[in-house]
């Protein structure tokens, strides 16, 4: 992966052409989402190899021929839309690019789309002063929260939809690979009990108790999630196998309850800094005993299959400083390692690549 970043053999052409997608990116990334939700990449799609002219997808759409003609030809220009073989100058005919097929189809990048639009876009514009003053300054288009966290409950409909669908999308896939894992040591106990640190809608909670028949999970979050979490646990049917403790984990009153045979953190310890991050795991080490297992589910940029994937981690980091904290980010391999050995622990076991993802899932006892 880090050869990817020491090598710069693009030539000057392309690259001042790099540099204009990313001088446009905020009118292309608008355009692109026009093109999706006007349904004017689905009118192409359908005509496959056939074809579709401007003004047949204007007549299917009722938007004028203006309109579609600024839209296909910034397509166009992003290689989401192609030219048919059969295309005059007169009335173009286009087909759909591979670029615009992900953007039509792929999960992926409608969550990270809808995501960009509905929770960042707005707040983007003050990553500067997030910056330069260490605080979430593009929040305030949300609300009057000092975190995305203390909020969540109370974001619009669609801006849930798009957060928690980003959220649960990178997250839940590893679900599968990971309880295994998780459980290769908890299902040899007559009645393990798990700490959901940060446990958000109960997903993984839920996953847990499905898997496994004796398990008893606590689920440890704010207290907006905590609701969200009781009721959901209830709806499926483990109100009494799922409880949960309400409290801020980074409130210097605040300690962790006992008894735990593990302590599992998914894509929690991304949402704070690395001095918090060693804060949290001091807490959880004063709790532990020598044989509780300490787990931690992140998605690393530097340990990705694919260059896109880290990408989208990067710029995720960005989400961290402008909306979410101001202070935390999507961390490397070795940085989030070292700030959790700091606490007194030490790494046993470490699984990269798990679910389609690439997560990571990192093992840690007490020193």
């Amino acid at each position: 992966m880090f050869d990817f970043y020491k090598n710069d053999s693009i030539d000057a052409v392309n690259a001042k052409f790099e540099a204009q997608k990313i001088a446009f990116a905020p009118l292309s990334f608008q355009a692109a989402r026009a093109l999706r939700d006007m349904g004017i990449l689905e009118e192409i799609s359908k005509s496959r190899k056939k074809g579709i002219t401007i003004s047949e997808i204007a007549q299917k759409l009722d938007i004028s021929l203006y309109g579609v003609g600024v839209l296909v030809e910034m397509g166009l220009g992003m290689g989401a839309i192609k030219l048919h073989k059969d295309s005059s100058e007169d009335d173009l005919r286009l087909t759909l690019g591979k670029i615009g097929f992900f953007l039509l189809n792929d999960e992926m990048t409608q969550v990270n789309m809808d995501f960009s639009q509905d929770i960042c876009y707005r707040g983007a514009e003050n990553l500067e002063q997030s910056i330069r003053e260490g605080k979430p300054s593009g929040l305030p288009h949300l609300g009057p929260w000092k975190t995305v966290y203390e909020g969540l409950s109370q974001l619009t409909d669609q801006q849930k939809k798009s957060w928690f669908g980003f959220d649960h999308f990178y997250s839940d896939l590893a679900f599968p690979e990971a309880l295994p894992i998780v459980f290769e040591k908890l299902a040899e106990l007559k009645q393990p009990r798990l700490f959901d640190i940060g446990g958000n809608t109960a997903k993984w909670a839920i996953a847990c108790c499905k898997y496994n028949a004796d398990v008893q999970v606590s689920i440890i979050d704010l207290p907006g999630q905590t609701a969200v979490a009781e009721k959901n646990a209830a709806q499926a049917g483990f109100k009494d196998r799922i409880d949960t403790i309400a409290c801020n984990v980074l409130d210097d009153t605040t300690e962790f309850p006992q008894g735990a045979n593990a302590v599992w953190m998914s894509q929690f310890l991304d949402c704070f800094s690395l001095k918090q991050i060693t804060k949290i795991l001091t807490k959880i080490h004063k709790a532990a005993t020598p044989e509780t297992d300490v787990y931690v589910l992140e998605p690393l940029w530097d340990k990705q299959r694919f260059e896109a994937a880290a990408y989208s981690l990067q710029a995720t980091s960005l989400y961290f400083t402008c909306i979410a904290n101001g202070n935390s980010k999507m961390y490397r391999y070795e940085e989030l390692k070292k700030a959790i050995e700091i606490a007194g622990f030490e790494l046993k076991e470490a699984h990269h690549g798990v679910g389609p993802n690439a997560y990571s899932l990192l093992r840690f006892h007490k020193k």
